[in-house]
């Protein structure tokens, strides 16, 4: 197969609605919009969740908890992943971004959880760990240290 030889298949593609060409197009006059009303203005109609002046669903339930904006995020990191590094190594956040483990780095820094097996001797270096991270890591030899 060649790149002038490609095509959509069968059936994948419709034509599009020539809307106000005349009426024996079936979409004249009215361009498929009906007789005169909201819908049929331009830039008419109502937002999502509009009840016609009925009072929105949206308001009319009860409303639960809050947000709280000084929330602490970490980003999160299991104690197998670090499996992938070698024996001996010295694990940063900076490490973690340059191997992918992390996407970014969350404001509350980096947190590693206790999931999964170490089998490496490694010195993790985070800004926070779990109890079983912890553990873990000083029961493989390592040493875990809160940056």
């Amino acid at each position: 197969m060649k790149l002038h030889e490609l095509k959509p298949a069968e059936g994948s593609t419709k034509k599009r609605k020539r809307v106000g060409r005349g009426e024996s197009s079936g979409l004249g006059k009215t361009s498929g919009r009906g007789a005169n009303g909201q819908n049929a203005r331009s830039g008419g109609g109502t937002r999502p969740g509009f009840e016609g002046g009925q009072m929105p669903l949206i308001r009319r339930l009860p409303k639960r908890g809050f947000t709280n904006i000084f929330r602490t995020d970490y980003s999160i990191v299991k104690l197998e992943d670090l499996n992938r590094f070698e024996d001996g190594a010295e694990i940063t956040p900076e490490l973690l971004i340059e191997s992918k483990l992390v996407r970014k780095l969350e404001k509350g820094g980096v947190k590693i959880l206790g999931n999964g097996d170490l089998n490496k001797k490694l010195v993790v270096k985070a800004h926070k760990f779990t109890q079983s991270a912890t553990e873990k890591i000083e029961a493989a030899g390592g040493k875990a240290e809160v940056i």
